[in-house]
C-alpha cells in the first residue's frame, strides 16, 4: 500500500509517530514527511533514523497556509497532532479548540486542494460520550472526517478509535513506574477506574490494517483488553520489586470511573469487522458505504465499556512483557 508513496505524518515526532514511522520504513515508501512544531524534538527523531527517506517540516496544523505546503504531493496523511491530555483541554479550552478541531479542518481542506488519496485520523475512546472537553474536541473531529467524504474530492477519509496506549508520552506505565522508584508510591485518582489498553506496536498494526481496508466515511474501532488501574499499579509494583503503596487522590475534572469505545446510540449503526475490529458507519449516507458492508453481522451488545471482560493480574503482567515494560 505504501510502496515508492509519499507520507505526511501530522505531529510525527510523539510516541505514535515513532511507531509508525518504524513501522512504515520497511514499507519501502518513496518519502514520510514529519510535520511538526517542536524544533528540537525532530532533531532528535533525525538522529535516532538516519533514514534519508525521512524529511521533516516545521508547522503547526492550525496554519493552513504551512500545511498546504507540507501536503504536496503527498499520497496518504497521518492525522497524530492534537492536544491531547485532558486536564490540560479543560484549563485551556480554547487552545484545544484550535489545534483538535480548527486543525483538523485544516487538515481536511489542505488534503483536498493537494488531492491526497487517503487521510487516516487517529481518534480516542473519550470521543465516544464524551464527558471532558478534550473528548469533545476529537467527537467533533471525527465528525468532520466523516463529512468530509461528502465534499466532492477524490480524497477518502476515515476514523480509527482506540483507547489508551501503552508507552505513549504520559501513559501511566510509566508514570507509575517513576512514582514507585523515586516516590515509593503510586497516585491513583479512584480504586474502581478502569481503562482500555493497548500496546504501541499492536497499536500501529491494527492502524495499518483500517488504512488499507477501509473505504472512506466509517469509524473502525480497535477491539481493546481492559483492566482496573489499581491491578495494573498492583503488577508494576510486584514486577519492581521495592515497597510502595497507592494512594487515592479523587478523580479529575472530565475523567471518567470507566471509559466506553462504543456508545448505545452508536451500536444501532456498527458491524462486526472481525475478531481486532468493529465498524461504526454514519448515520448521513454516504454513497456505497452501507452496500459494502451489508454482509457484516450488526453487534449484538448496546455499548462497550472498559468495565466489561477484565484482564486478570497475569494476563495484566503478560501484556506489559509483550509491550517491552516488563521482562
Amino acid at each position: 500500500m505504501f510502496t515508492n508513496q509519499r507520507i505526511l505524518v501530522t505531529g510525527g515526532t510523539g510516541s505514535w509517530g515513532y511507531e509508525l514511522i518504524r513501522q512504515l520504513l520497511p514499507q519501502q515508501p518513496e518519502q514520510i514527511i514529519v510535520f511538526s512544531r517542536n524544533e528540537s524534538s525532530q532533531v532528535a527523531m533525525s538522529r535516532t533514523f538516519e533514514d534519508p527517506r525521512l524529511t521533516f517540516c516545521i508547522g503547526d496544523i492550525r496554519d493552513k497556509e504551512a500545511l498546504m505546503r507540507a501536503c504536496e504531493r503527498v499520497d496518504y496523511i497521518f492525522h497524530l497532532a492534537a492536544l491531547k491530555h485532558v486536564p490540560v483541554c479543560e484549563d485551556q479550552p480554547y487552545e484545544a479548540l484550535k489545534s483538535n478541531v480548527i486543525g483538523t479542518q485544516n487538515v481536511i481542506e489542505a488534503a483536498i486542494a493537494n488531492r491526497v488519496k487517503r487521510v487516516i485520523y487517529i481518534s480516542t475512546d473519550k470521543a465516544a460520550n464524551p464527558s471532558n472537553f478534550y473528548g469533545m474536541t476529537k467527537a467533533i473531529g471525527e465528525k468532520l472526517i466523516v463529512y468530509a467524504n461528502l465534499l466532492n474530492s477524490d480524497t477518502t477519509f476515515v476514523c480509527v478509535r482506540g483507547g489508551n496506549v501503552l508507552g505513549t508520552n504520559g501513559s501511566v506505565v510509566h508514570l507509575f513506574t517513576n512514582q514507585i522508584k523515586t516516590k515509593g508510591q503510586v497516585r491513583i485518582t479512584d480504586y474502581r477506574m478502569t481503562r482500555f489498553f493497548l500496546t504501541l506496536q499492536d497499536a500501529i498494526t491494527l492502524l495499518f490494517k483500517a488504512s488499507a481496508e477501509s473505504i472512506g466515511g466509517e469509524i473502525f474501532v480497535m477491539t481493546m483488553p481492559t483492566c482496573r488501574i489499581v491491578e495494573l499499579a498492583e503488577v508494576l509494583i510486584e514486577s519492581i520489586g521495592l515497597p510502595a503503596k497507592m494512594v487515592e487522590t479523587g478523580i479529575r475534572p472530565g475523567e471518567k470511573l470507566h471509559e466506553i469505545l462504543l456508545t448505545d446510540h452508536e451500536s444501532m449503526t456498527t458491524v462486526v469487522y472481525d475478531e481486532e475490529y468493529l465498524v461504526i458507519l454514519p448515520t448521513i449516507e454516504i454513497p456505497g458505504l452501507r452496500g459494502h458492508y451489508s454482509q457484516y453481522p450488526k453487534v449484538d451488545f448496546d455499548s462497550y465499556s472498559s468495565s466489561q471482560s477484565l484482564l486478570t493480574k497475569d494476563e495484566i503482567r503478560s501484556m506489559l512483557v509483550r509491550g517491552g515494560f516488563l521482562s
